[in-house]
């Protein structure tokens, strides 16, 4: 039976790559790119609407051991109490506008006695990457407005160090600068009291993950037609598989050495 060739085993290997790519392409790339694409477009309608939105406190948003989620990031919230200066920290390897940075992490007391790191803006790098000379925060009870953020994790888990009077820290995670701050951080508006340089919000675009999506499933599809098409074409009478197998030199060489042998008798 001519389908019998297609179990020669060059061909099972080219099969088995080819509906392994595929359902790769269909059960992980497409997914992942279609997940992306709802989180950014979650995130476009979360700071559009923090525009229109009249900040409000931030304990009305979030009680004091509730994180923030895709539904309270950017929220525009308002905070009044006292930021704590001694346990600043900076950020490191941070980029703001297509620059290298450090952003400014600073504690902030709140009324009820609670904690929140707020990040207070950018500053750019001094001579020899160092932390250079900023302002302070003011003194004194304040009233701040900034955006909520949701804290962050460094996947490589590398420990804060002090350096030059500063305390560095590789990501905004508020249990590093201070443990037992609230989750997630506040970023501050232009204007609110203790900004440096105001961080600026995310471009509100779709982005192409939803493209990416449509091309791995074409691609999917496209392989699979081509194992399809390729398939039914070699089983044909005259097909690849109807050829003969090529000799190696190997055993040309050994024929050509049993020839000889057989003609010298």
């Amino acid at each position: 039976m001519r389908l019998r060739l297609l179990l020669r085993p060059a061909w099972l290997l080219s099969a088995l790559v080819v509906i392994t790519f595929a359902t790769a392409c269909f059960t992980l790339l497409a997914p992942w790119q279609f997940e992306r694409h709802a989180e950014r477009q979650e995130t476009n309608a979360a700071v559009q609407a923090s525009f229109e939105a009249t900040p409000v406190p931030l304990t009305e948003v979030l009680a004091a051991d509730a994180a923030p989620n895709r539904t309270t990031e950017w929220r525009l919230v308002t905070a009044v109490g006292e930021f704590l200066p001694d346990e600043e920290a900076v950020a490191r390897l941070r980029t703001v506008q297509g620059a290298a940075a450090f952003e400014v992490l600073t504690p902030f007391r709140l009324l009820d006695g609670t904690t929140v790191l707020v990040d207070r803006g950018f500053v750019r790098p001094g001579e020899g990457v160092s932390v250079p000379d900023f302002a302070p925060p003011p003194t004194g009870q304040v009233e701040i407005t900034g955006r909520v953020r949701v804290g962050e994790r460094d996947s490589e888990n590398r420990p804060a160090f002090t350096e030059g009077g500063h305390l560095h820290v590789y990501s905004i995670d508020p249990q590093v600068v201070l443990p037992g701050s609230r989750p997630g951080y506040v970023q501050l508006e232009a204007g609110s009291p203790g900004v440096l340089g105001p961080l600026p919000l995310p471009q509100l675009e779709a982005g192409p993950s939803f493209s990416y999506a449509l091309q791995w499933i074409a691609f999917g599809a496209m392989t699979l037609i081509g194992l399809v098409y390729f398939t039914w074409r070699e089983i044909k009478p005259g097909g690849a598989l109807d050829k003969p197998r090529r000799k190696s030199v190997a055993e040309i060489l050994a024929e050509d050495e049993d020839a000889t042998a057989a003609a010298a008798r």
